[in-house]
């Protein structure tokens, strides 16, 4: 039996403070309340401080027989320099349903990138009083998730150019002795890595003595093709200079080659921990990493390297989700951080599972997609629903008035310089103009057959007139509502209409389905995320883009869901 929960009071302020004034003034519960309130149990959790907690997996087989709660997506019109408050709403809709409604209720956020955290950008904990704290940890180290991302995907990158290395200097017979040595009985045996790699050549046998010279050979040469290497080292740091790098250098390698360093989070490592399911599954997916190819043209994998256990390790506690809360005491999970212009730019399935069990059939599990909807909402219902199983409610699409105008053609914006008029004063036929990207969003959220709630966040400067424009826009384009939110002054108290929204919105019955079948081609689910989602009425495709989709056809990828590596703007090239 869970513990009752107790909202945290807020101690309102205004002017509102600083962010990191109203987190470091918050007073928070210990994580154990946090914990108990929540379901779980003091064993369930791995202490991390005592605001902190991972939580174990073994939860799920506790709770496998509890319905899952609503599950609701929290997207956003196409981003602007000026901010649409997405992770604020979703702090202050998560607030206001269980500190103020009564429900029950779970937010699952990203963990941010240190890059970000230390740009332009800044944090991603929400803003104002719908915050998760601790902000500190929560922006930068948190439990070292992404640590241990960096450390599995620059071990594969170590791996590789060690063994073109080796290969390099060495025959088949010692390679071979290299990986087989025998032990002080003269023995030699395959280790269950191994035995995947025999199994992948067709080569059925146990004993290594019994392999063939050309089955050693095939066996122990990987020849990697160095040309059609694509894994690439990675820093959670904005460090422009190792972008592009040479390696190799050293008196004893003398083997140059060009690479480079991308940001952690773009590592197809923590793309995987959001996707994975328990342990296993993320052995099995870290294995199939595909790391380039050899000179036949095959693709070469992390198991073929024998690299897939090591980073199991690596990643071990990382497949934990981290525990915290909101400044009005709600619960939150906090795991994975995959952008969403490179990767799919959700937080985790395990983190969703596990939060949809706790809250039970009556309760909300509160989740958010990077960027737009025709991102990150598009790749949590083809790729991250159909490996979860998971079928969204409702979709909250968050919208400025001020970015609304941007939209509509409004003047440049440029960070530190005050606003232009048009954006502080009354302007309607500027919001009328830009009010069409909310609208394509809200019905391309809609043709994945799920409930869409337009959240306004409110500035002072909005007027009457133009917040009620946009509400009547929204429930035209097919929302059920669209509500004026005031969280990041209020708190949930100032998201209450959105959440009462969001509720009637979940009881509304549903006909989710995918944008595209797996059975489709790659050239055509690409036709068919530009035409129904950007908008396009074709697509061009450049030699190397025929190239590759070739390649990708032969190795038997076109049947895997498709992520579109993409500028965020597909709706609105123009920035401005």
């Amino acid at each position: 039996m869970a513990r009752k929960f107790t909202p945290t009071p807020l101690k309102l302020r205004n002017p509102v403070p600083s962010d990191i004034e109203i987190a470091q003034e918050a007073k928070l519960k210990p994580i154990l309340q946090v914990a108990e309130e929540a379901g779980l149990k003091e064993g369930e959790l791995e202490y991390h401080g005592p605001l902190i907690a991972k939580v174990k997996l073994e939860v799920l087989e506790r709770l496998k027989d509890v319905p899952n709660g609503k599950y609701i997506d929290v997207t956003a019109i196409t981003p602007t320099p000026l901010g649409e408050g997405k992770s604020t709403t979703m702090v202050g809709l998560s607030q206001a349903l269980g500190a103020h409604l009564g429900k029950r209720v779970f937010t699952c956020i990203r963990q941010p990138s240190q890059g970000p955290t230390f740009g332009i950008k800044g944090g991603a904990a929400g803003g104002g009083y719908s915050q998760v704290v601790p902000m500190e940890d929560f922006n930068l180290h948190l439990t070292g998730d992404i640590h241990a991302v960096t450390a599995a995907n620059n071990l594969l990158a170590a791996a590789i150019d060690a063994r073109i290395f080796h290969e390099a200097r060495q025959d088949d017979e010692k390679l071979f002795n290299a990986l087989c040595p025998p032990d002080k009985q003269g023995q030699r045996s395959f280790s269950p890595n191994m035995q995947r790699r025999l199994k992948k050549l067709g080569i059925n046998k146990s004993d290594p003595n019994d392999l063939t010279p050309a089955e050693r050979s095939r066996f122990a040469r990987l020849d990697i093709d160095p040309a059609s290497i694509t894994w690439r080292r990675v820093v959670d740091t904005n460090d422009r200079f190792i972008r592009e790098i040479e390696i190799g250098l050293g008196p004893e390698e003398k083997m140059p080659r060009r690479t480079g360093y991308d940001i952690s989070v773009a590592s197809e490592v923590m793309a995987i921990l959001a996707l994975t399911t328990d342990l296993a599954d993320l052995r099995e997916r870290l294995g199939r990493i595909v790391i380039g190819m050899n000179k036949k043209g095959e693709a070469v994998t992390a198991e073929d390297l024998g690299a897939a256990g090591a980073m199991t390790v690596l990643m071990k506690d990382a497949i934990k989700p981290n525990l915290m809360q909101t400044l009005e005491g709600t619960p939150v999970f906090v795991h994975a951080g995959p952008f969403a212009n490179i990767a799919h730019g959700n937080s985790s399935i395990i983190a969703d599972k596990i939060a949809l069990k706790l809250v039970g059939p009556d309760g909300y599990v509160v989740t958010e997609s990077g960027f737009g909807a025709d991102c990150g909402m598009e790749k949590l219902m083809d790729i991250k629903c159909r490996y979860s199983g998971l079928v969204p409610h409702v979709v909250v699409i968050v919208a400025t008035v001020r970015a609304l105008k941007m939209h509509g053609g409004g003047p440049k914006v440029v960070a530190g310089k005050p606003l232009a008029l048009e954006y502080t004063d009354e302007n309607l036929d500027l919001l009328r103009k830009g009010l069409a990207n909310m609208e394509v969003h809200i019905k391309n959220a809609l043709k994945f057959g799920v409930n869409v709630v337009v959240a306004v966040n409110s500035f002072a400067t909005d007027t009457p007139a133009e917040l009620e424009l946009i509400r009547k826009t929204a429930i035209e384009a097919g929302a059920v509502d669209a509500c004026v939110c005031t969280h990041w002054a209020e708190g949930g108290k100032g998201a209450l209409q959105l959440a009462e929204a969001v509720v009637k919105a979940a009881e509304m019955p549903t006909n989710f389905r995918f944008l595209y079948p797996l059975e489709m081609s790659i050239k055509e689910k690409i036709e068919t995320l530009c035409r129904e989602i950007y908008g396009a009425d074709g697509v061009d495709y450049l030699p190397e883009a025929e190239k590759k989709i070739e390649l990708y056809t032969k190795l038997g990828f076109d049947k895997l869901p498709l992520n579109m590596a993409k500028t965020h703007l597909s709706l609105s090239h123009d920035p401005t």
